[in-house]
C-alpha cells in the first residue's frame, strides 16, 4: 500500500534540517573519503552518526579524528554478530544511531560508508523533497570508477528505485513507515 508522505512547506531548500546515520563495519579503504564528502556538502547536516558496527580495522580511529575536527559528528560503538548478516547488521547499526537523534530533522539519509558524493548531493536530496510534497523517499545512483578511469552506473535500473547505499527519507514518510 503507498501512502502520501508530504513534508512541511519551507521557503527554500536551505531551511531543511537534516540527520545522517551511517552504519560501518571495516571501512578503513573508503570511510575518510565519505566522511569528508559529507563534510565538503553545500547545505551541511545538523549531525552526521557513525555507528561503528565491529569492526576489527581502523574503521573507529578514523571516525574519532572526524569527530575530533568536526562537530556535526557523532560516534557509536556497537557490538552486533560477527556472523555474515546481508542487510539485517545494517538496519540494526541504523537503528542504534536513531536512538542518537532528535526529531528536530525534515529529513533523515542512511548512509553507506563507502561512497564519494558531489558537493551539493544533499541540497539536491533537499530540493526534490521540497519541491515535490508528495515524494517521501529518494536518493542517486551509484557510479564505480572501472579499470579505464571512467565512471560507469553500477546496476543500471529502473529510475524510480532508490538505491539501498543512500535513502533520504522525509520525516512524515519516515515515521509513517516505521
Amino acid at each position: 500500500m503507498l501512502k502520501e508522505c508530504p513534508i512541511r512547506q519551507l521557503q527554500n531548500e536551505n531551511d531543511l534540517n537534516y540527520y545522517v546515520i551511517i552504519p560501518a563495519h571495516n571501512e578503513e579503504a573508503f570511510l575518510s573519503s565519505t566522511l569528508e564528502s559529507v563534510v565538503q556538502q553545500s547545505l551541511q547536516p545538523m549531525k552526521v552518526i557513525v555507528v561503528n558496527d565491529n569492526s576489527t580495522d581502523q574503521t573507529e580511529g578514523i571516525i574519532d579524528e572526524f569527530v575530533t575536527n568536526h562537530s556535526i559528528f557523532k560516534k557509536l560503538n556497537t557490538r552486533s554478530s560477527i556472523e555474515h548478516l546481508p542487510g539485517s547488521k545494517v538496519v540494526n547499526a541504523f537503528n542504534k544511531g536513531l536512538e542518537l537523534i532528535d526529531n528536530k530533522y525534515d529529513f533523515i539519509v542512511k548512509l553507506d560508508a563507502d561512497l564519494i558524493l558531489p558537493n551539493d548531493y544533499f541540497e539536491k536530496i533537499a530540493a526534490v523533497l521540497k519541491n515535490n510534497p508528495n515524494v517521501g523517499l529518494t536518493g542517486g545512483f551509484v557510479y564505480e570508477e572501472n579499470k579505464y578511469g571512467r565512471w560507469e552506473l553500477n546496476h543500471p535500473m529502473d529510475k524510480n528505485h532508490v538505491r539501498g547505499a543512500f535513502k533520504a527519507y522525509s520525516k512524515a514518510c519516515f515515521k509513517a513507515i516505521g
